[in-house]
C-alpha cells in the first residue's frame, strides 16, 4: 500500500505552531505578558489542529465539527463557571484528560494498526509477516512508543485524579504512607518498562492490557504518599507526564506538532518542578518517585511548646499600617480558601490613599498550584508591577515597617535557616523576622504548616497575631481604616 506524504507546506505550519507555542511559554513566564502567551497558544494550536485534518484522513468532516463543538461548548461552560479559587484542581482535572487521551490512542492503534497506517502516512506494522495481528506485525520502534505512550498516560490520569479529588477536597490531603510504597513503587515501574519491552516480541493483548492496568496504579500510589500542601510540585510533576505523554503518542502518529507541542510541554514542566523542588529543599528524584511527603509524618506529631505571644485586632491592625512608610503583603493557601484577594486589594488601595507604599510577595510554592497566588492576585485586579519574588523583594524586609502575613505559614519561618534538625531546613524564606512589625493572619494558633514545624515568628516581640477568617479579619481592617 502506498503511503501519503506529510507535504512541505504542512511541516512548514507546524513549525510555525511550535514557534508560538514557545513564544506562549516565554509569555507565561510573566503575568504581564501572560495574556499575550495564551493568544500565542491558541492561535498555535489552531494552526496545528486545522494542518492535521486538512492533511490526515481521519474522519468525516460532520464527525470532526461534532466533536469540536462538543469539547469546544464543554470546555467554554467550565471556563466560563470555575472559579479562580477552584483553578488548582481544574488544572489537575485537565491534565488527567490528556493523560487519558494518550491512552485511548494507543489503544486505538494497537486494536486497528492498518487504518492509523493509512491515516497517519506511517510504517506502523510490518506487512511481511503474520502472527495473528490484523495487517501483520507492528514494529518494534512503533511498539515502544506505543507503550510508554499509553505508560504515561495512565500515570498522568490516575495521578491527576488523586491530585483534583486533594485539591478539592474530595478525600484527605494528609499523606497516605503505603508500607514498603518505595519497593512497590520501584518494583511496578520496572514491571512496565519490562513489560514494553516484551511488548516488542509479543503482541498479546494480555501484555498491552498489564501495562496499562499497572501504570495505571502506578499513578495513584505516586500521589497519595503526597500531602495537599505540596501539591504545587505535584501538578508542575503532572503537567510534564501528560507532555511526554503527548510527545510519545506523536512518534506512534507521525505527527511532528504533537512531538514539539509534548517535547515542550514535558521539558518545561520537569524544569518547573525542579525549580519548585529547590524552593522547598527537596530532592527532584524523590519527587519523580513519590517519595516526599513523609516530612509531616516525621514532625507533625510533636508537641507544640507553650510559649507567650500578642493578639491583635482588626482596629490595632489599620492604626498601624496607617502610620507606616511601607508595606509588604505576603499570601498563603489561607489566602485562597477564604478567597480573601479582593479584600485585600481593598486594604491595599485604601493604605495607598494614605501614602503607604505597598508591595505584594509571592513564594515559588506559596498556594497548591505553581503560580496560585499570582492568579489569585490578578483576579483580584492587583497591579503587577506591585508583584515582586522572592529573590526581587527579600531584601526590602530589613526597610519595612509592616510585613502582612496572610495564610501563609512554612515560607516564612526562620527555622529553614537556623535549625538544621528542621524538615524545611535549606529551604527559601521571607525575612520577615527583619521587619519593624509583623502581621500575622491565621484561623488559631493550634495551625502549622505542611512541614508540622511551630514557628518562632508567632513569639517574636514585634509580631501581632490576628486570628480570625482571612477574609473577615482583612474586611475588619478595611472598615477600620475608613475611620
Amino acid at each position: 500500500m502506498e503511503h501519503v506524504t506529510t507535504p512541505s507546506w504542512a511541516m512548514f505550519a507546524y513549525l510555525i505552531s511550535g514557534v508560538l507555542f514557545i513564544l506562549a511559554l516565554r509569555g507565561l513566564s510573566s503575568p504581564a505578558t501572560s495574556r499575550a502567551g495564551n493568544r500565542y497558544g491558541m492561535i498555535g494550536m489552531v494552526i496545528a489542529v486545522a494542518t492535521t485534518l486538512v492533511t490526515h484522513d481521519i474522519a468525516g468532516l460532520p464527525e470532526i465539527i461534532g466533536a469540536l463543538a462538543i469539547g469546544g461548548g464543554i470546555g467554554f461552560v467550565i471556563a466560563r463557571r470555575i472559579a479562580m479559587t477552584a483553578m488548582p484542581q481544574l488544572v489537575a482535572a485537565f491534565h488527567s484528560l490528556v493523560g487519558l487521551a494518550a491512552v485511548l490512542v494507543g489503544w486505538a492503534a494497537y486494536l486497528n494498526p492498518n487504518a492509523f497506517d493509512i491515516a497517519t502516512g506511517g510504517v506502523l506494522f510490518i506487512r511481511e509477516h503474520y502472527y495473528g495481528v490484523v495487517g501483520g506485525v507492528i514494529k518494534s520502534q512503533s511498539c515502544i512508543e506505543m507503550g510508554l505512550g499509553i505508560a504515561i498516560g495512565a500515570i498522568t490520569f490516575s495521578g491527576s485524579i488523586i491530585a483534583f479529588l486533594k485539591l478539592a477536597g474530595k478525600m484527605s490531603g494528609a499523606p497516605i504512607m503505603l508500607p514498603g510504597r518505595h519497593v512497590i513503587n520501584l518494583g511496578t515501574i520496572i514491571a512496565i518498562l519490562g513489560l514494553v519491552g516484551y511488548f516488542t516480541m509479543d503482541q498479546s493483548l494480555w501484555v498491552i492490557g498489564l501495562i496499562t492496568l499497572l501504570a495505571f496504579i502506578i499513578g495513584f500510589l505516586l500521589i497519595i504518599p503526597i500531602g495537599g500542601a505540596d501539591m504545587p510540585v505535584v501538578v508542575s510533576m503532572l503537567n510534564s507526564y501528560s507532555g511526554w505523554a503527548a510527545a510519545a503518542m506523536g512518534f506512534t502518529l507521525h505527527n511532528s506538532a504533537m512531538i514539539i507541542t509534548g517535547a515542550l510541554v514535558g521539558s518545561s514542566g520537569a524544569i518547573l518542578s525542579y525549580i519548585m523542588c529547590k524552593a522547598m529543599n527537596r530532592s527532584f528524584i524523590s519527587v519523580i518517585a513519590g517519595g516526599f511527603g513523609a516530612a509531616p509524618e516525621a514532625s507533625g506529631g510533636a508537641p507544640k511548646e507553650q510559649r507567650p505571644w500578642k493578639r491583635g485586632s482588626a482596629e490595632d491592625a489599620a492604626f498601624l499600617m496607617k502610620e507606616a512608610e511601607s508595606v509588604i503583603i505576603i499570601p498563603g493557601y489561607g489566602m485562597a480558601v477564604s478567597q480573601a484577594q479582593h479584600a485585600l486589594r481593598e486594604m491595599a488601595d485604601v493604605l495607598k490613599k494614605e501614602g503607604v507604599s505597598v508591595k505584594y510577595a509571592i513564594h515559588p510554592v506559596a498556594g497548591r498550584m505553581p503560580g496560585h497566588m499570582n492568579v489569585l492576585l490578578a483576579e483580584a485586579n492587583v497591579p503587577y508591577d506591585e508583584v515582586f519574588e522572592l529573590e526581587d523583594i527579600n531584601s526590602e524586609f530589613g526597610q519595612c515597617d509592616v510585613a502582612f502575613i496572610i495564610g501563609a505559614n512554612d515560607v516564612v519561618n526562620p527555622a529553614a535557616k537556623t535549625d538544621k534538625s528542621s524538615p524545611i531546613y535549606g529551604m527559601p524564606v521571607f525575612d520577615v523576622d527583619k521587619a519593624k512589625t509583623v502581621m500575622f493572619v491565621k484561623r488559631s494558633m493550634g495551625g502549622v504548616g505542611y512541614s508540622g514545624v511551630d514557628n518562632d515568628v508567632f513569639y517574636m516581640d514585634q509580631t501581632m497575631m490576628l486570628l480570625a477568617d482571612a477574609k473577615k479579619m482583612v474586611e475588619d481592617i478595611v472598615k477600620a481604616l475608613a475611620h
